[in-house]
């Protein structure tokens, strides 16, 4: 009976106003990518033929039985025909909701050409001209919306170009200059240049061109938020609160100006300020669990852990974030010793992100417990269950074990992933590690010689078995060649730097090895590099600089072995 009326209601449609065919559709009116601009007039009713009559009609009665592709070809070729405006927006509509691209340029295209006084269609068709990468065009059709006094979205216009070649991009910009020296206050306008700076990671300018012109009121919010982000880039976060609260004392309202306030506030530390603020948020926007989440996290971090597992808990009963809300629960448990129940939390973690650091944080619970024999049995039972992450769960058992002095059992984990999978070069690299500290030095070349080889690229194998060579044989130009293989593979890498610190401390260059070893250390605290580090300076006689270095790398991880080591072997205690 459904299908009977809505056929009467299509033959009067489109037999009475074919203009309103976009306003009163029988086909689901499909969501448009555009902003919408205020309703418009209604164009003139068209006169149209028997044979577009038809094809309306048959397009209207394929939406309502959902053959929107045969809708879309009916509706394209009679906006071709009839060239009505109200038939070609039909169509476009269609095709963005089918996201079938051509058709969506061609049809804007018509339409903009069809109703050139609407600020809707020509925003259609600027933005499908920027989606195909046909940017001249898309400003030419952008200035008609600026003028015609609509909402632009040259933010979209400059996103768009992020990923296309360097002379195009430089094109897009002149255009913006371009405008810019016709409208000069046009907020839009600026903000859609900033964001083109700043993808082409000029910050410095964006943020300058923004700060310059922030008298202007029009699109205040998104310019205030876009100088925000900006400063945070350059590593001025503290800088981006005051203008924030100038935002908030402006537009007390606006939750985009909240959320980068709160945000913010956590990634300065002022983690109560950012509770307070994250609660607000929350209560203005009771539905939002993304807000739930930041909530959440933010308590743990102040730990405030009941109000923390509340949250989680809320999150949980919504079956929103469910992964995540388990495992932090997981880590909230660990924090007040109720392993058990952080066990159980971190059971009910599927698959995603948060699934291997669960089954981390499960291994070494049980390991820490000496409950071997049940981390492993889980482990394999994870294996069989979720078959995509059996290697990398072979390789989280292999390194927990390892950590926790299970050397043998590592090794027939080991043995026996490989079985498994053959080959497999994480695999080899793990094993590899593995015979290093069993001391088998032949089985640990062995293999990063194999994924070497198979991998001449990898520079993480290069950089192991380089380091080895050079702290534990004589090899030393042979451990060079490869460690500078790896640097010029990853130049910032702060293992790799403190491997080309070692090898020039074992052959003698003091100097050399002491300036990548402090980079290394800043890049990376980390106490074997604190450990290297000192043994350099008191190689050099700087034994009060060393013991600086030491102390405070010993006071963040006081049972790192390498540490301890060095220091019992320099000065004869395992402290500083």
């Amino acid at each position: 009976m459904k299908r009977i009326f809505a056929l009467y209601a299509t033959l009067a449609l489109v037999s009475g106003c074919q203009s309103a065919l976009s306003t009163h559709p029988a086909v689901p009116a499909p969501t448009a990518k555009t902003s919408q601009a205020p309703a418009e007039k209604p164009a003139p009713a068209a006169s149209f033929s028997q044979e577009t009559l038809f094809a309306l009609l048959s397009a209207e009665i394929a939406g309502q039985r959902d053959q929107y592709d045969v809708a879309l070809n009916n509706y394209t070729a009679q906006a071709r025909t009839t060239r009505d405006p109200a038939v070609a927006e039909r169509a476009f509509r269609i095709a963005e909701y089918l996201n079938e691209q051509p058709a969506s340029l061609e049809n804007a295209l018509l339409w903009s050409s069809t109703a050139p006084d609407s600020v809707e269609a020509q925003r259609a068709a600027a933005i499908q001209l920027a989606r195909s990468g046909r940017y001249d065009e898309s400003m030419r059709y952008m200035e008609q919306v600026l003028q015609g006094q609509g909402d632009t979205h040259f933010d979209f216009l400059a996103l768009s170009a992020s990923e296309s070649d360097v002379q195009t991009r430089a094109g897009l910009m002149l255009s913006f200059d371009r405008l810019l020296l016709k409208h000069p206050e046009n907020g839009q306008l600026l903000f859609g240049k900033a964001l083109l700076l700043q993808q082409d990671n000029q910050s410095e300018a964006a943020l300058e061109l923004l700060e310059n012109r922030s008298d202007l009121s029009e699109e205040l919010p998104p310019l205030l938020l876009l100088r925000a982000r900006l400063l945070q880039s350059l590593n001025r976060g503290e800088e981006a609160l005051p203008l924030l609260e100038d935002g908030l004392e402006q537009h007390p309202n606006d939750l985009r100006i909240r959320l980068a306030y709160a945000r913010t506030l956590v990634e300065q530390g002022q983690l109560d300020a950012a509770q307070l603020e994250f609660t607000t948020l929350l209560q203005q926007n009771p539905e939002d669990d993304d807000l739930r989440l930041s909530l959440a996290l933010v308590s743990m971090e102040v730990k405030a852990w009941n109000e923390a597992q509340a949250y989680l808990r809320d999150l949980i009963d919504r079956e929103r974030h469910l992964d995540i809300a388990h495992f932090n629960l997981g880590l909230i448990h660990e924090e007040l010793d109720d392993n058990e129940g952080a066990l159980i939390e971190y059971s009910l973690v599927g698959p995603g992100n948060e699934y291997l650091p669960a089954k981390a944080q499960q291994t070494k619970l049980l390991l820490e417990e000496k409950r071997t024999d049940d981390a492993r049995q889980r482990l394999a039972q994870a294996r069989g269950e979720q078959p995509e992450y059996a290697i990398q769960l072979y390789m989280l058992e292999i390194e927990s074990l390892s950590e926790h002095q299970l050397l043998e059992l590592a090794w027939q984990t080991s043995q026996k992933s490989l079985q498994q999978f053959p080959g497999d070069l994480n695999l080899l690299y793990t094993r590899a590690m593995l015979a290093e500290q069993r001391n088998d030095l032949g089985q640990m070349e062995r293999d990063l010689r194999h994924v070497i080889k198979t991998d001449p690229d990898n520079a993480m194998a290069l950089n192991a078995l380089g380091y080895t060579l050079a702290d534990r044989t004589t090899r030393y130009a042979e451990a060079k060649s490869l460690i500078e293989r790896a640097h010029q593979l990853k130049p910032e890498d702060p293992a790799i730097l403190d491997s080309l610190g070692w090898i020039n401390y074992r052959t003698g260059n003091l100097v050399q090895a002491e300036t990548y070893l402090r980079l290394a250390l800043k890049l990376y605290p980390d106490a074997e590099i604190a450990a290297h580090l000192g043994e350099v300076l008191w190689a050099q006689g700087r034994q009060s600089e060393a013991r600086e270095v030491w102390d405070e790398a010993y006071q963040q991880q006081p049972d790192n072995p390498i540490l301890r080591s060095t220091l019992q072997r320099l000065t004869g205690r395992e402290t500083p």
